[in-house]
């Protein structure tokens, strides 16, 4: 589809942008574009951090490993040999 342009074909687009959108709003454009990114990277970061967190939180603790697990203990006998 676009193997036919060339650097002709792709000024004259710019040139049509800029037309379109004017010469003050394409650095409001692309400052709120780099915005946007930078938003999304760090949201990016935290969800990876949340995820390794939960990891972690699921893996077995060191203070688990090697003890013992409590066992509720037996219910008392009646010593009267009647029951």
């Amino acid at each position: 589809m676009f193997q036919g342009l060339t650097g002709w074909h792709l000024l004259i687009v710019l040139a049509v942008i800029l037309l379109l959108f004017g010469a003050a709003k394409l650095p409001a454009l692309a400052k709120s574009m780099g915005q946007s990114a930078r938003v999304f990277k760090s949201e990016m970061k935290e969800m990876k951090r949340d995820d390794e967190v939960a990891a972690a939180s699921e893996a077995p603790r060191a203070t688990d490993i090697g003890t013992t697990p409590t066992v509720a203990p037996e219910p008392r006998r009646s010593t009267d040999p009647t029951v």
